[in-house]
C-alpha cells in the first residue's frame, strides 16, 4: 500500500514472517516485537536471519518497520534487580534494532512504584543517557509512548514525556508514539474536532509536533479520563470513528506510521477489516 497504515504482527516462526503477514494484510507499515515480549532474554538472532529480514523488508514495499520493547522493562524502577534486567534488555533491543535496520523503538516510560513520579522520570532519562552511550551503532530514535496512567504508570501527560526528553543529554534521540486509546483514557478528549485541535495544540506547545513519530490506532473500551488501558476495534469503542479521520486527514501526519494494536480475530482477519475502515476515512 502507498499509505502509512499498518498493524503489529507476530514474529512466530521467524522475524521475517511478520513482514509476510503485514503484506498479506495490506499494511504500508509494520510494528513487531524483536523477541518474546514476556521473557527477559530473547533468543540471539543470527547474522543470516538479520540479512533475511533486511532483504524481505527491502522487497516488501513497506515504508517503515517499528519495534516495540518488551512489556517487562521498567526503566523507572529503583536500583535493583528489575532495573538491572531492564537496562540489559533495552540495550539488547537497541543492538538488535541496529542489526535489523529498524530506526524507531516504541517504549512505555515505566512505573515509579513506591517513589515519586519525578524520581521515576529522572531514572528513565538516566537510563537512556547511559544506553545511547553504550549502543552507538543504534542511530535511530526511542519513541516514548503516551499511556493511560493506570496505577503508577508514567507517561499519562505530555508534561511527563517532555520531562524525560528535556532532562536528557540526548534530547534529539527521542520522539513520541501517540496511542489514541491511551491518550483518551488519560483525559485528552480527541473524540471531538475541537478537542482534537486542542490536544494537538497542547502537544505542540509542550513537546513539539515534530517529535510525534508514530501513532498507535486503537479505539478504547473505557471512557475519557478512565485511566484504564483497554483496546477496542476501530469505531466500536468510546472514542468512535471520528478521531481517526481527524488524524488521517491532518497533513502534518501524512507520512507518520499509524499502527493498529486492536484485537486480531481468530485468523488475524480483523486487521484487514480495521484497515479498510480507516482507509474509508481519508480524502
Amino acid at each position: 500500500m502507498t499509505d502509512y497504515l499498518g498493524a503489529h504482527m507476530s514474529i512466530a516462526g521467524g522475524l521475517h514472517l511478520a513482514i509476510d503477514r503485514a503484506v498479506a494484510a495490506g499494511c504500508g507499515v509494520l510494528q513487531i516485537f524483536t523477541r518474546n515480549s514476556n521473557q527477559w532474554r530473547g533468543k540471539q538472532i543470527s547474522d543470516a536471519d538479520c540479512d533475511l529480514f533486511r532483504r524481505k523488508f527491502a522487497a516488501s514495499g513497506l515504508h517503515e518497520i517499528v519495534s516495540h520493547d518488551i512489556y517487562l522493562i521498567n526503566l523507572a524502577a529503583a536500583p535493583g534487580d528489575v532495573r538491572d534486567k531492564s537496562l540489559l534488555a533495552f540495550r539488547d533491543e537497541l543492538e538488535t534494532c541496529a542489526r535489523l535496520g529498524i530506526h524507531k523503538v516504541v517504549m512505555h516510560p515505566g512505573s515509579h512504584l513506591a517513589d515519586t513520579p519525578e524520581a521515576g522520570l529522572a531514572r528513565v532519562t538516566e537510563a537512556f543517557d547511559r544506553l545511547f552511550g553504550e549502543v552507538p551503532q543504534f542511530e535511530g530514535r526511542v519513541l516514548l509512548e503516551t499511556t493511560a496512567g493506570q496505577g503508577t504508570n508514567l507517561g499519562r501527560t505530555f508534561e511527563e514525556l517532555q520531562a524525560i526528553i528535556s532532562a536528557s543529554k540526548n534530547p534529539d534521540r527521542f520522539g513520541v508514539c501517540f496511542d489514541t486509546c491511551h491518550t483518551f483514557a488519560a483525559g485528552y478528549d480527541i473524540a471531538t474536532e475541537a478537542g482534537y485541535r486542542d490536544t494537538m495544540e497542547q502537544f505542540d506547545r509542550i513537546i513539539g509536533i515534530g517529535r510525534l513519530q508514530c501513532f498507535h490506532f486503537n479505539d478504547s473500551r473505557k471512557g475519557l479520563g478512565s485511566r484504564v488501558d483497554r483496546h477496542e476495534h476501530i469505531g466500536q469503542g468510546t472514542l468512535g470513528i471520528q478521531p481517526f479521520g481527524f488524524i488521517l486527514n491532518d497533513p502534518r501526519f501524512a507520512i507518520i506510521p499509524k499502527i493498529l494494536e486492536t484485537p486480531k480475530g481468530d485468523n488475524d482477519e480483523m486487521d484487514a477489516v480495521n484497515l479498510a475502515l480507516l482507509r474509508g476515512l481519508t480524502g
